[in-house]
């Protein structure tokens, strides 16, 4: 199971499939990028990554096509995340596929993510009617992206944050940014998010912290991986008492990716971005 990132789908040419395959999914092993952040053994959060999907479509058992939306949750301690192409052709191989109902798509797109993440996947699939789950959303807490600060930093660095901290001050604090950038790791394309930091402890540089942020612009690492380093990255610089980070990015090719890490949410927030 565990792949030869030069086999993987992105950055080639792909033909769209005309029929049901469920081997186009293509796992890509989590530890990879977990040992170049020393985690190992018990992870240091929970968390999942929650995927939602805007173009899914079969057909009835009549042959006419049925549309609708989806929600798909991967537990941050499956052995393997999906690569986001394989995902979408994957998707798009159901196109012509006959179903006799939500729930049976449902069942067949359960067990084959399951099958390729390593873990139970969630999947929720909802009528293009059902726009409560879908209501654009503002972030909670204080947004960064006003303070005027000069920048100098575009490749990681994440000694920004050394000495970030007043340990003479503690708090409860909610911040965001809509300024993460990131880029694919084997395309280059970027990858544009909303990041929201939710922590307790010793209070944090925000000038710091917007400068660290904005230093993954140029930066080339999957969506799942920039949340997991940030997350690491103020573990150890901060040592927050607890901690969460959550990222919204927008979507590509009818996905959106919203990764989040926390020492001790079960459950992240279903915002819906205007971005997004």
């Amino acid at each position: 199971m565990t792949p030869n990132l030069s086999e993987i789908p992105l950055g080639k040419q792909s033909e769209y499939p005309q029929n049901y395959d469920s081997s186009l999914l293509f796992p890509v092993p989590r530890q990879v990028k977990r040992d170049e952040l020393q985690i190992a053994g018990v992870l240091p959060f929970l968390g999942e990554d929650i995927w939602n999907g805007y173009e899914l479509s079969w057909l009835n058992l009549r042959g006419k096509p049925v549309v609708a939306l989806a929600r798909f949750r991967v537990p941050c301690d499956s052995e393997f995340l999906i690569e986001s192409k394989s995902f979408k052709l994957y998707l798009n191989s159901l196109n012509q596929c006959r179903f006799a109902d939500f729930n049976q798509v449902k069942e067949v797109v359960q067990r084959d993510l399951s099958a390729v993440a390593g873990a139970s996947i969630g999947v929720e699939l909802f009528s293009v009617d059902d726009i409560q789950p879908w209501q654009v959303e503002c972030l909670s807490g204080q947004c960064l992206d006003d303070l005027d600060i000069d920048i100098e930093h575009y490749q990681l660095k994440a000694d920004l944050l050394d000495g970030a901290v007043d340990s003479g001050t503690t708090v409860s604090e909610t911040l965001h940014s809509h300024l993460l950038k990131s880029n694919c790791l084997i395309t280059s394309q970027p990858d544009w998010a909303s990041v929201w930091i939710d922590y307790q402890g010793a209070k944090i540089d925000q000038e710091r912290l917007l400068a660290y942020l904005i230093s993954f612009r140029q930066h080339n690492e999957f969506h799942e991986q920039c949340v997991e380093r940030i997350f690491t990255d103020l573990t150890r610089y901060c040592q927050p008492e607890k901690l969460t980070v959550y990222a919204r990015y927008t979507r590509r090719g009818g996905l959106d990716i919203n990764p989040w890490r926390s020492t001790h949410l079960n459950e992240a927030p279903s915002w819906r971005l205007s971005r997004q």
